[in-house]
């Protein structure tokens, strides 16, 4: 698809989006573009100075260009507007001509043959682009703000490509066509990051003269501080990356703005190795009060041979500010032997999502050839993050180990996170290592891998069932269904991006109406737009009744606060689901599913039975369900046990432990959440359940330090509001504003914390 491609719908038109006042009831209906307009209107012909198709009016002026007279009539041209009332009913010596020299106004005579058009239709679609873009410079020359508009909203809807776009918006910017800008902008950025890869836009974007004409157009700050961000994700070190953020410091008006570009900039520099031009920036930065820049001052300085003034800086920051985890982690760089442990240890505990700590420890276990202990530390950190260099690192362990299938499977999984992932330091492509390991490891059949595929699955094996799935795709026609089973594992797995590309393809793959528009159902859905997706259902189940489309339209009304007539429909719509065709991953999900509406209907044998049945089809999941079951009938040891079941099936097991908590005495509780923690920082209940704890004991300092400690690291809406509370209990409200404020930031109307909010400000 092309930037301005239109999906079908009103939502999804990017066309649309650019008419001002369209009617927001219409979001769901149909988009009108695919229509042919020439099938609607009769189009007229230009024959000499007249229009052809139109009804023949009396012309009583002429406005001669060169020797080319264009009859026009006197009213009409004076409605485009005041100047032209002015000079042809004025006391101008126009208003007593016939006949009216206009050569020197810079238009053409087929431009103004479209203007005499124009002032009698008010219509633009009988002519070309480059008329268009005439009209639109006599508009702006003569003050005709009706042509004007009509100009710009044409000429928007017209922009189809990057080439369009960087044409027209030197007109849009010329004639202060706002919306023309704006479209052309759109396309710019709807075909990135490919579109930093054009020379003609990055000169374009990257001048600084475009820049001050963008900023007069309303897009200054925001627009460059979107573009930099792209481009250091695409290429940290390229001069388009500098260039932007060149021009994002231009754009920076206020204090904060200036020294997140200085700073974004040091980094840049860094990565470049402008050690000098690096410290001159973060200096700058730091000075106007960034913080973090001063780590960016160690950083030049240690990488320009100051090693001990490097570690007396950060010491500097440790003892002034109050520590956290990355001042200790980039202390530690500089120094040595069992201070450098330490400090990475200290990092650790104060903030154990930081990845070098475990990284450095893992190697520092290879060197003392200590191999399994090197991917035990490792995994503590791909345990509650997939990123792409701690799974590369866990590989080249594998391979040490000469455990040649797990190094393979570690190398899927990077290559599908980062298709294009290069290893050993950016010099060999994951593919060609894949190509190396899978000499060494058997090959499995399609059916094979189905099998192992299901095995992972069941056992909660994430990272395993991505990498089967890497590997069929490679040999299976039927890549779309495999896609879409990817996204899913994604999005568990806390990897949206990747998982949205694998929606896209599975879009793209797609071998059936219906099944693209589950697919396109599932897009919608994940990126909020909730009574698009259930459209797209409905017209996949009334094309062909499946599965997906059933199950996904179950799945978005279930997403709602549910009366007992809707749980009723949902229950329905999954009922319908299971007995349509479908492999037992998918159906288990849904049984799944159905227990947990049963539930919440009260239903509770009628939930049980779901959950059973989805165990005898392997949807481990489903002890979950099964232990709440338990619990609802009071049957706590029975939960408990149902979700021990669960960990010990579970390769994933960080929520099971979260979720067992609830169902043992207060000591297995605090053992559980422990656990959870352990294995999964980023879990947020632990912190505020221990929080909440001590705040029953009336030990509120020891509650807020709780909060604050997981708030450094992982800011959540939740903690946030919990600490907002436990402020304004002990009479700190300055506090309780503060926090207020910052969870404010995350959702403006969680109504809780606006509550809490005005209480403290009164």
């Amino acid at each position: 698809m092309v930037a301005m491609d239109c999906g079908g719908q009103v939502m999804e038109c990017p066309k649309v989006a650019l008419v001002n006042g369209v009617d927001p009831d219409l979001v769901s209906g149909h988009c009108q573009c695919g229509k042919d307009a020439a099938k609607a209107v009769s189009v007229p012909a230009f024959k000499g100075s007249e229009c052809v198709g139109l009804d023949e009016e009396g012309s009583d002026v002429s406005f001669c260009i060169g020797d080319e007279e264009i009859n026009c009539r006197r009213c009409k041209i004076a409605s485009l507007s005041s100047p032209f009332e002015a000079m042809l009913y004025g006391s101008f010596k126009e208003s007593k001509k016939g006949r009216i020299d206009f050569s020197e106004n810079g238009i053409s005579v087929k431009g103004m043959r479209a203007v005499e058009v124009y002032s009698r239709t008010r219509r633009l679609y009988l002519f070309s682009r480059e008329i268009v873009v005439e009209l639109l410079s006599f508009a702006n020359r003569f003050c005709c703000e009706e042509m004007k508009s009509s100009c710009d909203a044409y000429l928007a809807s017209s922009v189809d490509n990057i080439d369009d776009a960087l044409v027209l918006i030197e007109y849009g910017l010329e004639e202060m066509a706002y919306l023309l800008v704006a479209a052309c902008l759109q396309v710019l950025l709807r075909e990135l990051p490919s579109s930093l890869h054009n020379s003609k836009a990055m000169k374009f974007l990257c001048s600084s003269k475009v820049r001050e004409r963008l900023a007069v157009a309303g897009h200054g700050f925001l627009l460059y501080y979107f573009l930099s961000h792209v481009a250091m994700d695409e290429g940290m070190v390229s001069n388009t990356t500098v260039m932007l953020l060149e021009r994002l410091e231009e754009c920076a008006m206020q204090r904060w703005q200036k020294t997140l570009v200085l700073h974004q900039l040091g980094c840049v520099l860094l990565e470049r190795r402008e050690y000098k031009e690096a410290q001159f920036h973060f200096l700058a930065a730091a000075k106007a009060g960034h913080v973090y820049s001063v780590a960016g001052v160690a950083r030049t300085k240690y990488k320009q041979g100051q090693q001990y003034s490097a570690y007396t800086l950060m010491s500097s920051i440790i003892n002034e500010y109050k520590p956290a985890g990355w001042m200790y982690q980039e202390r530690a760089l500089y120094n040595i032997g069992k201070e450098k442990i330490l400090d990475l240890s200290t990092a650790t505990e104060l903030d154990p999502t930081l990845s070098f700590p475990y990284k450095y420890r893992a190697l520092a276990n290879l060197e003392e050839k200590q191999i399994r202990a090197a991917i035990l530390e490792i995994d503590k950190a791909v345990r509650f993050k997939l990123s792409p260099d701690c799974i590369e690192l866990r590989a080249w362990f594998f391979i040490a180990l000469e455990d040649y299938e797990s190094a393979l499977r570690d190398i899927c999984v990077l290559l599908t996170l980062e298709p294009n992932y290069m290893m050993f330091h950016g010099k060999v492509s994951g593919d060609y290592l894949v190509g190396l390991l899978s000499l060494r490891v058997k090959q499995l059949s399609e059916a094979e891998c189905w099998m192992q595929l299901y095995d992972q699955w069941s056992s909660v094996d994430d990272i395993g069932s991505l990498a089967i799935i890497h590997q069929m795709l490679g040999h299976t026609p039927r890549k779309s269904l495999l896609q879409f089973r990817q996204s899913l594992l994604l999005l568990r797995l806390n990897c949206q991006k990747a998982a949205m590309r694998s929606l896209r393809l599975a879009r793209n793959n797609s071998g059936s109406e219906h099944e693209r528009l589950v697919y396109e159902g599932w897009i919608l859905y994940d990126t909020g737009n909730r009574e698009e997706a259930l459209a797209k259902a409905e017209k996949s189940v009334h094309i062909q009744r499946s599965f997906e489309a059933f199950f996904l339209k179950a799945y978005v009304l279930a997403d709602a606060s549910l009366d007992s007539e809707a749980s009723s429909h949902v229950i329905q719509l999954l009922e319908e689901a299971l007995k349509c065709p479908s492999d037992g991953l998918r159906k288990g999900q849904a049984l799944n599913n159905l227990g947990s509406i049963y539930v919440d209907c009260g239903k509770l044998d009628k939930a049980a039975d779901c959950y059973v049945s989805a165990l005898d089809i392997k949807h481990t999941r489903a002890h979950q369900g099964l232990a709440r079951v338990y619990h609802l009938k009071n049957q706590r040891k029975a939960a408990y046990d149902e979700m021990t079941k669960l960990i010990e099936k579970a390769q994933s097991n960080a929520s099971a432990y979260e979720k067992r908590s609830e169902y043992g005495d207060p000591e297995m509780t605090k053992n559980d959440l422990n656990m959870a923690s352990q294995l999964d920082p980023l879990r947020t209940y632990p912190y505020r359940y221990r929080a909440a704890v001590l705040m029953d004991e009336q030990r509120e300092t020891e509650a807020i330090e709780e909060l604050t400690r997981a708030i450094s690291f992982k800011p959540d809406l939740q903690m946030l509001h919990l600490r907002a509370a436990f402020h304004e209990s002990i009479g700190d409200l300055s506090s309780a504003l503060q926090d207020c404020q910052a969870a404010l930031c995350m959702d403006p109307n969680h109504t809780d914390t606006i509550d809490l909010y005005n209480r403290a400000r009164d």
